[in-house]
């Protein structure tokens, strides 16, 4: 009876057809391709300066006899700051303009002056000679009007030279007065003022710096590739914490030569109003906009994925439940967004999560983000649980070892 069970079974089993293999499956999320603008922008570092700066150093050393202002104060081009000790070089100036008025008195009465002694000598013998020798009447006007010139010519010339000498040195002792006046030169605030009232001011050591804060820069080193985009007057943001909305800025500057040492291009960025957070010596992250583009087909970044065979590429979400790859020409990328500009059309849903190294035609299960994160809490919840329910019969365990031992010692009384 076995064996005749076995002979019936055998033809059962061989006719049985092998279950096909299910296909795979891969869940994805998708979002539409849409018609929207889209800026290509480059982002760095910057560090904040001042458009105007001046480093106030006096042209001579001399003590310090007074300040006039301190950090923080405004001051107008050509405000008085500090004055040092000249009391010497003010007595030096004021012997040197008596000087000059001397000899500028000198010239001026040289000019109007009569003939010198000589001229008046030589025309009274060129009028006895002239009364002596009618035939030598033509060497007597010739001789009285070189005289004449050429005295008066060397007379002036030396009181031009003298009045001119006397000039120069009531000049120079005014100008050496002068220095000892440390005035500014420009508009801005004093941010630094190392030195006190009676200290030594060295020539040519700062003493003084005024920034004109109501034109700052933000300085940045960017790539080459990054800076050939942009131009003056491209549009910028300079962001500041603390503060809600970026500073509005402009590019100023972009530097026709490389860094030597960063093979960077340096370019500025000119806040229009800075802020009063907004202070030199700060670094801040900046935004420039290389390039804009109107009414574009723009997809997420992440839709958009690329190999050496295919180059750049997406995948549409098919109605066959399908995954296709569609080859396409980016244009303007950013961090959050990319611009097709062909390749797809307006509406296409383009796969964002989950699509990486997929292949063409591979078979999709399209999830919404809300879902996911339905999920990922309930698979939250229930390990909470778990651990929970865990916890509570651990308890229970522990509750008959202690019924045990309290029978054991009934038992034992």
């Amino acid at each position: 009876m076995l064996g005749a069970t076995l002979v019936v079974l055998l033809p059962v089993a061989g006719c049985a057809k092998p279950e096909k293999e299910k296909e795979p499956e891969v869940s994805v999320q998708t979002t539409p391709a849409q018609r929207a603008s889209i800026a290509q922008t480059v982002s760095a570092d910057a560090v904040v300066f001042p458009l105007e700066q001046a480093t106030v150093a006096p042209k001579i050393t001399s003590t310090v006899k007074r300040f006039l202002v301190q950090r923080g104060a405004r001051v107008k081009k050509g405000d008085l700051l500090a004055e040092l000790e000249n009391a010497d070089l003010a007595a030096t100036a004021e012997s040197s303009q008596g000087d000059y008025k001397i000899a500028e008195s000198n010239y001026v009465m040289t000019v109007g002056s009569g003939l010198p002694q000589q001229i008046q000598k030589a025309e009274l013998d060129a009028q006895s000679a002239k009364a002596a020798f009618e035939a030598q009447q033509r060497i007597y006007e010739s001789q009285l009007a070189d005289l004449q010139r050429l005295g008066k010519e060397q007379q002036l010339k030396s009181a031009q030279g003298s009045k001119e000498s006397a000039e120069g040195k009531y000049r120079s002792a005014a100008a050496q007065l002068s220095y000892s006046l440390i005035k500014s030169p420009i508009d801005g605030v004093v941010t630094d003022r190392p030195l006190y009232a009676g200290d030594l001011a060295t020539a040519n050591q700062p003493i003084l710096t005024v920034m004109n804060l109501s034109r700052l820069i933000g300085k940045a080193h960017i790539p080459q590739a990054e800076a050939s985009q942009l131009k003056v007057g491209s549009p910028a943001e300079i962001s500041l914490a603390g503060l809600d909305e970026p500073v509005k800025a402009r590019v100023s500057l972009v530097s026709p030569a490389l860094d030597p040492g960063s093979t960077t291009v340096e370019v500025w960025v000119e806040a229009r109003k800075p802020d009063p957070a907004l202070r030199p010596g700060l670094t801040v992250p900046i935004s420039m906009t290389a390039k804009t583009a109107k009414d574009a087909i723009v997809v997420p970044v992440a839709a958009v994925f690329h190999s050496e065979e295919a180059g750049d590429y997406v995948l549409v979400a098919g109605s066959d439940s399908k995954a296709h790859q569609k080859k396409v020409q980016v244009g303007i990328r950013n961090k959050d967004s990319a611009q097709i500009v062909s390749g797809i059309t307006e509406g296409d849903a383009v796969i964002t999560t989950g699509g990486y190294a997929v292949p063409d035609g591979t078979k999709i299960k399209i999830e919404s983000p809300e879902k996911e994160k339905e999920e990922s809490a309930g698979s939250k919840d229930e390990k909470d649980t778990k651990d929970a329910a865990d916890e509570k019969g651990a308890k229970k365990d522990a509750k008959p070892d202690g019924g045990a031992k309290k029978s054991a010692g009934k038992g034992k009384e």
